[in-house]
């Protein structure tokens, strides 16, 4: 196959697969050469010069075969057609995949759930993922969780000054909570969900994260239980985050920050949303696409000086 010099990122190997993805993402992963491992970090290669890249040499890789459209999740693959055949050739592909799978249906009902069809490999819903040094286990068809938002996560645990105080509104299986914990002094994560609150419990006892507080909790009903209000907020709740709204204020101190997360089909779509509250500023930017047309944005929104419960 030969070898060739390329430019490239060098990163820690707890946080290779993490750069990996987000460069994949951003369009920047050379995928014709293999990536490899040097000491203690992960070198990347990438299509051309960015911000700390060195030249290295990597193996060049045998054509990819032409894969189907999935999504990635640890050692599952989720294709959107319950197509067999394509499955199995998935399957081949990629040596670490256990299992391939196509939805039912929607995500839907209060605990944010999603039915599969096991089309390949182990019959099996659960998966590992592991992110930025984190190794999360979660069970597809009992808990909502989106390998896509790892970049995310990593921008706003980025923003956690040590010492914060943080809420994770809807924590599912402690992705965001988990990950804002290593700055925070606590973050308390909420869901609904006990199947959630169960995975983010033990995904704390793996990780050994000691100042994550996971409760089982309608997050609406949140401000009359008696909580201390927060330097910081996260809703991710894409699909139907307004009418939390008031919670998320009612718990977050005046210049706080809510990170709220909308699925939206026009720029500022859940601005008007935000007319009833104390706002001292809003920065809203795209996260992923989700349809021809629609997008998860977040919001991030300074909470004004009128907002003190």
């Amino acid at each position: 196959m030969g070898r060739r010099e390329s430019w490239a990122v060098a990163v820690p190997r707890e946080d290779g697969e993490g750069s990996r993805r987000r460069l994949l993402e951003a369009g920047l992963l050379d995928r014709a050469l293999l990536i490899r491992a040097e000491g203690g970090q992960v070198l990347l290669p990438v299509l051309e010069p960015v911000e700390g890249a060195i030249r290295a040499t990597f193996a060049a890789r045998a054509p990819l075969p032409d894969l189907p459209r999935h999504e990635l999740v640890g050692t599952v693959a989720i294709l959107a057609e319950a197509d067999r055949e394509v499955a199995e050739r998935l399957l081949a592909s990629r040596p670490s995949l256990r299992t391939v799978l196509a939805p039912e249906g929607p995500v839907e009902g209060p605990y944010r759930t999603r039915r599969f069809t096991v089309l390949a490999g182990e019959e099996t819903t659960e998966t590992e993922v592991r992110e930025y040094g984190l190794v999360l286990r979660v069970d597809l068809a009992e808990v909502y969780f989106s390998a896509r938002l790892s970049t995310e996560r990593q921008r706003l645990a980025a923003l956690v000054a040590p010492g914060e105080r943080v809420l994770d509104m809807f924590a599912g299986a402690g992705p965001f909570a988990l990950a804002l914990s290593r700055r925070a002094q606590i973050v308390v994560g909420v869901d609904i969900n006990p199947a959630a609150v169960a995975a983010m419990t033990e995904n704390c006892r793996r990780n050994r994260i000691e100042n994550v507080l996971p409760v089982l909790a309608d997050a609406a009903r949140l401000p009359g239980i008696g909580l201390r209000v927060f330097d910081r907020v996260v809703m991710n709740l894409p699909l139907s985050p307004l009418r939390f709204l008031p919670a998320a204020f009612a718990l977050c101190r005046p210049g706080g920050t809510i990170h709220l997360y909308h699925l939206q089909s026009r720029e500022g779509e859940a601005l008007s949303a935000l007319a009833p509250f104390s706002v001292a500023g809003v920065e809203e930017h795209r996260v992923r696409t989700y349809s021809p047309g629609r997008w998860h944005a977040a919001y991030d929104i300074r909470v004004g000086p009128g907002n003190a419960p």
